[in-house]
C-alpha cells in the first residue's frame, strides 16, 4: 500500500475516532443540558408563583383566590409559539401547593388535593429549608414519561406557610433535545468531510513530494546529472539534500581517489624495499645477505598485506551507519580475549597488565568490530610501553554508556601529533623499533566507536604515558 495512503488512513482514523468520541459525548449530553436549562427556568417560575400565591395562602382561600384563577386561565391558553422550528400549542405545566405539613391544598389538575406529599423529595426538602426537586416516571419502564418537579417555599414574613411545586413533563423537551442532537450530528458530518478533504489534500501533496524524491533517486541511480528537489516542506527538503549528499558519497570519486593516493603512498616504501632486495638477490650475494634480503622481502610483503587488509576493513566500517551483527557483548570478555592472545608478546617485553573491571561492560553491539578495536588499543599500548612496564585497563559503565580505558607508561604523543592521531595512515615511530605502523588502527577504532553511538579520545597522562578511552552506547541501534 502506498505510504501516502497509509498516512491518510492513519490520519483519518485518528480524526474519525476523536470526532466520534466528541460527537458521541455531545449527543449524550444534549438531553441533560436541555433538562438543566429547563430546571433553571422552573426554579425561577416556582419562586415567582410562590410570591404570587402568598397572599391567597395567608387569607385561606387558595382554591378560589386570584392565584388559582390566574393559573387556570394560563393553562387554558394556546401560545401558538414556534421555538426554533418546534410548534408549542399549549402550556404544559402542573402546579400544586402543600401546607407546612406537606398536605396538598391546591392542585391545578385537581387530582391530589388533601394527599400527603410530605414524603416526596421536592416537598420534603423545602420543608427542611433546602432546595427541593425531583424527577419521577409515570411509567417506570418508559424514560420518556418522566416529569420534573421543582418546589419553592411560600413565605409570610419569613414564616413558612407551605410549598408550591411546578411540574413539567420531560416529553415536552424532547423535540428540542432531538433538534439539538440533529444539529450536532450535522456539524460532526461536516467536520468529518472537512477532515477528509484536508487529509486528501495532504495525501496528494505528500504523494507529489515523494514521487519527486523517487524520480530523483532513480535519475541518480541511472547516472543522470539532476538537481535535488527542495520543495515539499522542510523535512522533505532535508531528505532531498541528504539524498544529494548520499549521491556524492556513492559517486565515490573523491573517496576512492583519497584512498588510492594514501594506499599508493603507503605501499611505495615497502614496495621499493622489496624491489631493491630482489635486485640485490639477483647479484647472487652471500648466504647471510640472502637471508637478510629474503627476510626483508617477507617483512615488507607482510606490511603491505596488513595495510591492504586494514584499509579494506576500515573502508567497510566507514560505510556502516549501525552495527551489522548486533548482539549482547561483554567488553570485559573481549579485553580478556585480547590479553590472552597477546600473552606471549607481553611476556617477551616483560610487561605486566593491571585489568581493573568492577563492571562487565555488557552492551549490545558487533562483537567482531569491538574485538578488533580493543585489539588495536592494546597493541598500541604494548608497542609504546617501555621494557618491563605496566599497562592499566579499566571498564566503567553508566545507565547508557560503557567506557574502556587503556593506559601505558610510554612516552605519550608529541603535542604536534595530537590533532592527527585519528587520521588515516598517520603513525608515530614505535620506541622499541623505530618503525611505524600502518596508521589505520586509531582511525578504525574511531569508526567502530561512532557506529556504536560513542567516541574515542587520546590524551597524555600528567605523570607520563598515554590514556586512550573508547566510549560506546550500551544499546546500539541495529
Amino acid at each position: 500500500m502506498n505510504i501516502a495512503i497509509r498516512f491518510f488512513l492513519g490520519y483519518f482514523l485518528i480524526v474519525g475516532l476523536a470526532a466520534w468520541f466528541v460527537l458521541n459525548f455531545a449527543v449524550r449530553e444534549v438531553e441533560p443540558g436541555v433538562r438543566q436549562a429547563a430546571e433553571d427556568t422552573m426554579v425561577d417560575m416556582a419562586n415567582l408563583l410562590a410570591e404570587q400565591a402568598a397572599d391567597d395562602v395567608s387569607a385561606g382561600h387558595i382554591s378560589t383566590g386570584r392565584f388559582a384563577n390566574a393559573v387556570k386561565r394560563a393553562l387554558d391558553r394556546e401560545p401558538r409559539a414556534k421555538i426554533f422550528g418546534v410548534d408549542k400549542e399549549s402550556v404544559d405545566l402542573r402546579v400544586y401547593m402543600t401546607d407546612e405539613h406537606g398536605i396538598v391544598t391546591y392542585d391545578s389538575e385537581g387530582i391530589a388535593v388533601h394527599a400527603d406529599y410530605s414524603h416526596w423529595q421536592d416537598v420534603e426538602r423545602v420543608l427542611h429549608g433546602e432546595y427541593g426537586a425531583r424527577s419521577t416516571r409515570e411509567n417506570p419502564k418508559d424514560p420518556s414519561s418522566a416529569i420534573m418537579y421543582v418546589a419553592a417555599p411560600i413565605l409570610n414574613s419569613d414564616k413558612l406557610m407551605g410549598v408550591i411545586t411546578v411540574a413539567k413533563p420531560m416529553s415536552t423537551l424532547a423535540p428540542y433535545a432531538e433538534q439539538a442532537r440533529h444539529k450536532v450530528r450535522q456539524a460532526g458530518a461536516a467536520l468529518l468531510v472537512a477532515s477528509a478533504l484536508i487529509g486528501l489534500s495532504f495525501t496528494l501533496w505528500l504523494t507529489w513530494s515523494l514521487n519527486r524524491l523517487r524520480d530523483y533517486a532513480r535519475a541518480v541511480a541511472n547516472g543522470e546529472r539532476v538537481v535535488a528537489p527542495t520543495v515539499g516542506g522542510h523535512q522533505l527538503s532535508e531528505l532531498a539534500r541528504a539524498l544529494a549528499f548520499m549521491r556524492e558519497r556513492l559517486d565515490g570519486k573523491q573517496y576512492v581517489e583519497s584512498y588510492m593516493q594514501s594506499l599508493t603512498h603507503e605501499i611505495k616504501s615497502p614496495l621499493t624495499a622489496v624491489r631493491a632486495s630482489a635486485e640485490l638477490l639477483q647479484e647472487n650475494p652471500g648466504p647471510e645477505e640472502r637471508k637478510r634480503f629474503a627476510r626483508n622481502i617477507s617483512e615488507q610483503a607482510e606490511r603491505m598485506q596488513h595495510i591492504v587488509e586494514r584499509l579494506l576493513l576500515l573502508a567497510r566500517v566507514e560505510q556502516l551507519q549501525i552495527p551489522e551483527d548486533a548482539r549482547d557483548v561483554s567488553l570485559a570478555e573481549l579485553v580478556s580475549n585480547a590479553l590472552r592472545d597477546r600473552a606471549t608478546r607481553l611476556g617477551a617485553r616483560g610487561l605486566s597488565v593491571e585489568f581493573n573491571s568492577k563492571a562487565s561492560g555488557d552492551i549490545r553491539g558487533d562483537a567482531f568490530l569491538l574485538q578488533q578495536a580493543l585489539d588495536n588499543l592494546i597493541d598500541n599500548a604494548i608497542d609504546f610501553s617501555p621494557q618491563g612496564g605496566n599497562i592499566a585497563i579499566s571498564i566503567t559503565e553508566s545507565a547508557d554508556k560503557c567506557q574502556v580505558a587503556v593506559r601505558d607508561r610510554g612516552p605519550g604523543a608529541p603535542e604536534y601529533a595530537l590533532p592527527h592521531l585519528f587520521e588515516r595512515f598517520y603513525s608515530l615511530p614505535r620506541p622499541a623499533t623505530g618503525q611505524k605502523s600502518t596508521g589505520l588502527g586509531l582511525a578504525f577504532v574511531r569508526e567502530v566507536a561512532k557506529i556504536h553511538g560513542g567516541t574515542v579520545t587520546f590524551e597524555n597522562a600528567p605523570d607520563g604515558g598515554a590514556i586512550v578511552q573508547i566510549t560506546v552506547s550500551r544499546r546500539s541501534s541495529g
